[in-house]
């Protein structure tokens, strides 16, 4: 592993330790932990990309993984709460300064944190880290939404998820977009509230959405074969209504 330069700062919800130990409350039943940790488990050796809190290594863990499990992110108040466990490798930085050569057989990117890559350069430089950071027969599993699902049209204030947060009070988000969206760029911001908070806690954050199409493209370009694409978590085929676009891809 070799390391250099600084991360880009991460978005408020995940640096803020208030707020990024509310993540997985908000997260709790997700469909793609089911899907990934098949890989996961199968694997010598796992580089999670934008781990976040470490849920997903610390399953794999707990599951009786055995090799190697390294996470990464560039987020404290993420990191604060993977290091909870000490049994696996966790990295402060992004795949922009910290370079792997073949060192993985799985590299995953769980949570849309794909669409976290903004520009086309932001995009390639990613693809090049991964494919370096693979063994030759190494696997990448990631999943984007798909922009022609245009899901940001359901990120509206009525629409609010609550928790109960670990001190028993209960915590309401909900998202709103800046408009108007124009190509593939979508801006928005989280608001999070409770009645035991002085004010409310905002954080704003971008995303690109890509269409099946485009992912290709730049997969290819950056030397990756996609393998298998699926549409959603139960396995359904890719077509231009799927929510997501899951894919495996390994070096060409």
């Amino acid at each position: 592993m070799q390391k250099t330069g600084h991360a880009k700062p991460a978005d408020r919800l995940f640096a803020d330790a208030h707020l990024a130990a509310l993540y997985d409350l908000f997260c709790e039943g997700r469909k793609d932990f089911d899907f990934y940790m098949t890989w996961i488990m199968e694997a010598r050796s796992v580089l999670d990309v934008g781990c976040g809190t470490g849920a997903l290594l610390h399953s794999a863990r707990e599951a009786g993984h055995t090799g190697r499990l390294c996470g990464l992110d560039p987020a404290p108040g993420m990191l604060t709460q993977a290091r909870r466990r000490s049994d696996i490798e966790w990295i402060d930085g992004d795949l922009s300064t910290v370079r792997f050569a073949r060192e993985f057989d799985l590299i995953v990117l769980t949570g849309h944190a794909f669409q976290v890559f903004l520009t086309d350069d932001d995009i390639r430089t990613a693809l090049s880290a991964i494919r370096a950071a693979l063994t030759d027969d190494g696997r990448f599993a990631f999943e984007t939404r798909n922009r022609l699902v245009r899901e940001w049209e359901k990120w509206i204030p009525t629409n609010v998820a609550e928790i109960t947060d670990h001190e028993g009070g209960v915590v309401r988000m909900f998202r709103t977009v800046e408009t108007p969206v124009t190509g593939d760029i979508v801006s928005f911001t989280h608001t999070f509230n409770s009645p035991g908070w002085d004010t409310p806690q905002t954080s704003r954050s971008t995303l690109r959405f890509l269409d099946a199409k485009t992912l290709a493209v730049f997969l290819s370009e950056g030397g990756l074969l996609i393998e298998e694409q699926f549409g959603n978590w139960d396995g359904s085929a890719l077509t231009d209504e799927s929510p997501e676009i899951i894919t495996v891809a390994g070096r060409d």
